[in-house]
């Protein structure tokens, strides 16, 4: 089975999944005016899709023997649209390199469907970045 080390990324990945999908939920919830107007909509479908990442790899985490976390990163509202959007750039950025991490762990245990996983995941968590990137584009 997942090593020690491969359960432990997992639960990180969990507990910033769980955090992303609460903190853009309430980004969505929160802002108002022309360029809240903009974001809303997207911020509520990341959340959804952030939600249904960490619900894949707690299944995953679980088939392996591990104890999927209930406890979120911190969260991150922020005061003004460009500090939420630069938060949230980061926040992918910081996923991108973890997933990173758990796909190479994934790959030397010979794990294949968590490595799947993963590649999968991390394509959204591209796309997410590219567009908190594309967001702040002119701000």
């Amino acid at each position: 089975m997942a090593s020690d080390k491969l359960k432990e990324m997992l639960n990180q990945a969990i507990g910033r999944e769980i955090q992303v999908s609460i903190q853009y939920m309430w980004q969505h919830v929160l802002w108002k005016g022309v360029q809240g107007f903009a974001v809303k909509d997207e911020l509520k479908n990341i959340a959804i899709t952030e939600m249904k990442h960490a619900e894949a790899i707690a299944e995953r985490l679980a088939y392996l023997g591990g104890t999927p976390t209930t406890q979120p990163e911190p969260i991150t509202i922020g005061d003004d649209l460009k500090q939420m959007l630069e938060q949230d750039r980061k926040d992918e950025e910081d996923a991108i390199n973890l997933y990173k991490r758990i796909i190479e762990q994934a790959r030397k245990e010979g794990d294949d469907v968590t490595r799947r996983l993963f590649m999968s995941i991390l394509a959204d968590e591209e796309e997410h970045h590219d567009t908190f990137k594309g967001l702040l584009e002119g701000m």
